[in-house]
């Protein structure tokens, strides 16, 4: 993984600045980060502390997270031991990805106590711990490992802490070359795996860009190699020992994005550098970690979506099929006429007929086929019933060719929604599927959801300072648009193509903020990979939901259209924040 010893030195040496600082509020808002508000000398800032088992790690971060109207019993014990804490000590543990945060408060009995949070950046094994440093005892974990589990190391409540077991490799920061040179004479495996098998906090990645440095320079003598390897290794040990730090990410030679805390020449394009560490990484996991829990969360509403859109797709080819069978029934109106007209051309038995057609002005000759069976009225009758029976079906045809091209548009949106969804905004689409009769409520048995609930609202502020609000579903659609904006305030929606309701909550803004609300209308919808993306706009007076209309469905006139191409970083620039309605 990209997050080894070396980043974790890193992001340790950034976190020294909030020694001394406060941890003013602490909140938990799923079940593996917690996020620590503090107030230290460089001000009010956030940390995040993940246990993530695919994107464990800690960073500031700049992020509005919505946190769970009742707080997990984790979060609460942290509240209880750690808020209002002092912190007094960050350390990394030699090389390895795990650090000891100290921090010091007065218990309810006013005597000074003193804890330790302990994050473990390890994988799928990722925990947080609050121990007492006193006692060793744990206090609790963010994820608990039972006897079951590990016969190792046990995390819960009131068991001993045990430190994950020791690899016994070398710090990298503190070989010589005599010790690096005669562990790389002794071993017969490649440069880059023995320098991870050798060297605690290295990672495949680290290990790579020493052993490709090594190469550059290599002559191709053999008695020269370990001399180049160990040249390489120094090159890149040598800031990290200093604590100077290049946080970098871009695409290495297969395309795959990749960070680190130290200039990479394995990084062959879109490379990008940062001020601190935790920028890079804010910037490297962007939105990966909610999206790979989001995508967990929604691979049955996306199932079920899709199943029930290829479902009106069949249906809509049948209508049309139909329809194509329909029109013909004023054929077979202008059959029966002029057969009547001519009963008397025609005998029992006979199985066409050629006619002359006199409602056309060529007067041409048709011929029409005839059932030998009946007689010449009979056959007169039956073109008239198959005439009344398409007539009648047109009107029904055009009903459920209306409504079910509604409901692929319908469905369509859930879909762009699902893929933009947050975890609040899942629950929210889960929600309107039951209100709409598509899925049974799961919690019909639990508790009941709050009359006065109101859904999320994405908040972004313009360049010019003024609020615009983003609906990324169909509740937050028509909270935003019917409950929030004003007559006189615009509406933004991409043209013809499923996206999000925006509104700019002012009268008097510049082209600046049309411009940005039009980025986030194309970002935020279906054309977000899309050129030129056209974007109307109208005020809210001029848009309104027909009777009837599924959830946030409306209409609108009076509309102008901007073109933009959707600039992901000028969204991610907007200052933004997560609202409870």
């Amino acid at each position: 993984m990209a997050l080894d010893g070396i980043v974790t030195r890193a992001i340790v040496h950034e976190l020294q600045s909030c020694k001394g600082g406060r941890i003013s509020k602490i909140h938990q808002p799923n079940g593996h980060d917690v996020v620590l508000t503090l107030r230290a000398q460089r001000g009010n800032s956030k940390l995040l502390i993940s246990a993530s088992p695919t994107y464990p790690r800690v960073h500031f971060t700049e992020k509005t997270f919505l946190n769970p109207t009742e707080a997990p019993m984790f979060c609460m014990l942290l509240r209880k031991h750690c808020e209002g804490a002092i912190i007094e000590e960050i350390r990394q543990i030699g090389m390895e990805r795990i650090i000891h945060i100290d921090v010091r408060q007065r218990d309810e009995l006013g005597d000074v106590s003193v804890k330790r949070i302990i994050i473990e950046l390890m994988g799928r094994h990722s925990n947080i711990v609050l121990l007492d440093p006193v006692t060793g005892t744990i206090l609790d974990g963010i994820h608990h490992v039972t006897p079951s589990i590990s016969s190792y190391r046990v995390i819960m409540p009131g068991f001993s802490y045990t430190a994950p077991p020791e690899q016994h490799k070398v710090n990298p920061l503190e070989v010589n070359s005599a010790a690096f040179l005669k562990g790389y004479s002794e071993t017969e495996e490649e440069a880059a795996r023995w320098l991870v098998d050798s060297f605690s906090g290295l990672s495949p990645l680290i290990a790579g860009e020493i052993a490709a440095r090594a190469s550059n320079r290599d002559n191709g003598d053999a008695s020269a190699e370990a001399n180049t390897l160990w040249n390489a290794f120094d090159s890149v040990m040598e800031p990290v020992r200093e604590n100077n730090y290049t946080p970098i990410t871009g695409l290495n030679a297969k395309g795959k994005m990749i960070f680190s805390a130290v200039r990479l020449q394995s990084i062959q394009d879109a490379e990008k550098t940062y001020d601190t560490m935790s920028k890079c990484m804010e910037d490297y996991y962007g939105d990966k970690a909610e999206r790979d829990t989001v995508k967990q969360k929604v691979s049955d509403l996306l199932r079920f979506l899709q199943n029930e859109r290829s479902k009106n797709v069949k249906k809509l080819d049948n209508l049309n099929k139909d329809l194509v069978e329909a029109d013909d029934a004023e054929k077979y109106r202008l059959w029966g006429e002029l057969l009547f007209a001519s009963l008397h051309q025609i005998s029992k038995g006979d199985k066409s007929v050629e006619l002359v057609n006199f409602y056309d002005e060529d007067q041409a000759t048709i011929t029409i086929a005839l059932d030998p069976l009946l007689t010449p009225s009979d056959n007169a009758q039956r073109y008239f019933k198959r005439y009344n029976k398409y007539k009648n079906s047109l009107a029904v045809i055009h009903e459920q060719l209306g409504k079910t091209k509604d409901e692929i548009v319908y469905l369509d949106n859930l879909l762009q929604q699902l893929s933009i969804a947050s975890m609040n905004d899942i629950e929210e689409i889960r929600e309107e599927l039951v209100q709409q009769g598509y899925l049974r409520d799961r919690n019909k048995k639990g508790k009941k959801k709050k009359k006065n609930d109101r859904p999320t609202v994405h908040q972004f502020t313009s360049t010019e300072g003024i609020d615009i609000l983003v609906g990324k579903n169909n509740l937050q659609n028509e909270y935003v648009t019917n409950r929030l904006a004003s007559a006189n305030d615009t509406w933004l929606h991409t043209k013809d193509i499923p996206g999000s309701h925006v509104v700019i909550r002012s009268t008097d803004f510049g082209e600046a903020t049309l411009e940005e609300a039009a980025q986030l209308a194309a970002y935020f919808s279906q054309a977000k990979e899309s050129s030129s993306v056209p974007v109307d706009y109208t005020f809210i007076r001029h848009v309104r939901k027909p009777s009837g209309a599924k959830p946030g469905f409306v209409i609108y006139d009076h509309q102008k259209t901007l073109f933009v191409t959707p600039n992901e970083e000028l969204v991610k620039s907007l200052p933004s924040s997560i609202k409870n309605g």
